[in-house]
């Protein structure tokens, strides 16, 4: 797959692709580029847009391997479906040699094409409306398990699921939550609201390694988690590394909890608001998780060294609510030390950036995977100064990267 060209420093070849080079998927746009040349220009357009006072090295990314979640789209025929993309001739492009995903949604692919041949699924075409499966969407953990969901146009599919289950885990041993996902819609929308449970387990357990701590965050089939693990711990450690000391916290996107949980786990007591309530069920899950493992924790110290841990020394605790953030935040009577926001490409959006401005919260941290709507919500929080930033490649290969700031209040 590696094609036998040098970066500019002469170490390292360039990712090939045969699907980029036969001009059938243009998704990465970059993989032309060195990737040491490619995280230069995403420095250079984040310090254009965001005037930080020191801004850290890049974190990179690894080039190949690095994606723990596709959405394939089910094209060509029941006896031989592609799982891929539809390209914008319409036609649909089988990826599943595709050098971007993990290791275990790669070798899976191929056996989920097979499956959904078996179970006669007949591939949907959106030029007519016709057919019935739409997407198959694969989630690795660090663990090597993965959750399956398969998008329908209609609830029949279920059936043919449940059914089939146990030859699914034949051919795919490392399916640990199977779902269907119901989108009766001819719209460009990938998934609907119905989730229905096929396999006994629904979640997926995601075991990170956070600023020397283990985290485990539970995936529910509809919830939220950065597309590259690694570059998420490096999101999570800036977290701890810069507001670890607070005493309180809000996490206004909180998802999965991943940066609310990494924050309780070094002794700040947070409180997460994310408005899709299978993201908070399964932060719950993980909270309580986290809870459990503190307690055993203190009943081994006890028996060890016959007294409890100091209480500076104990976790602190994640609670999480659903609702939205920006009312929430409003309704509140006291403001936490700090506050974190990691919000979808649009932004927080002035509404809330402007709850922030007269909050008096003393630090921020935001996290965006769009500098340009966090430059629109800085401009709005005028009180605020960058301390720090780092640019983090969460999508290489791309024109998109992820900012993590440190804002803080000027005095």
């Amino acid at each position: 797959m590696l094609a036998q060209r040098d970066l500019h420093t002469g170490n390292e070849p360039l990712l090939g692709c045969l699907y980029y080079d036969a001009g059938l998927c243009r998704s990465c746009v970059l993989i032309k580029t060195p990737q040491d040349v490619q995280l230069a220009g995403k420095q250079a357009r984040a310090k254009e847009l965001i005037d930080a006072e020191q801004w850290r090295e890049p974190s990179a990314s690894g080039r190949e391997v690095f994606r723990n979640k596709v959405k394939l789209a089910v094209t060509g025929t029941v006896s031989s479906p592609n799982l891929g993309i539809i390209r914008a001739d319409g036609e649909g492009q089988d990826l599943r040699e595709c050098p971007l995903p993990t290791p275990g949604i790669q070798e899976a692919t191929a056996r989920l094409a097979q499956f959904v041949s078996e179970c006669g699924f007949v591939p949907y075409d959106p030029r007519t409306d016709h057919g019935v499966l739409k997407f198959v969407i694969v989630t690795e953990s660090p663990a090597g398990e993965l959750m399956v969901r398969f998008v329908a146009k209609r609830r029949g599919v279920q059936g043919m699921l449940f059914k089939k289950l146990e030859r699914l885990r034949e051919l795919v041993p490392a399916a640990r939550v199977v779902s269907l996902n119901v989108q009766p819609e001819r719209m460009a929308i990938i998934e609907g609201e119905e989730e229905i449970l096929i396999s006994d387990a629904d979640v997926l357990p995601m075991n990170l390694h956070v600023a020397g701590r283990e985290l485990v965050l539970n995936l529910r089939p509809q919830s939220f988690f950065q597309t590259n693990t690694e570059a998420a711990q490096v999101l999570y450690s800036r977290a701890v590394e810069w507001l670890g000391d607070a005493g309180t916290a809000w996490d206004l996107y909180s998802g999965v909890g991943g940066f609310a949980l990494a924050l309780a786990s070094c002794g700040v007591h947070v409180v997460g608001v994310e408005t899709q309530e299978q993201a908070v069920a399964a932060a719950r899950k993980s909270a309580e998780e986290m809870l459990n493992a503190e307690k055993m924790g203190n009943a081994e110290d006890l028996g060890h060294a016959g007294e409890t841990r100091a209480a500076g020394d104990t976790s602190g605790r994640a609670e999480f609510v659903a609702a939205d953030a920006t009312r929430w935040a409003r309704e509140q009577g006291v403001v936490p030390d700090a506050i974190v926001v990691n919000p979808p490409r649009r932004g927080i959006g002035p509404e809330l950036a402007e709850w922030i401005e007269g909050s008096g919260v003393r630090r921020v941290l935001y996290s965006s995977c769009n500098a340009d709507t966090l430059a629109q919500d800085l401009a709005v929080m005028r009180s605020y100064r960058v301390k720090v930033a780092q640019v983090v490649d969460m999508f290489p290969h791309t024109r998109h990267f992820e900012v993590v700031a440190l804002l803080e209040l000027a005095s």
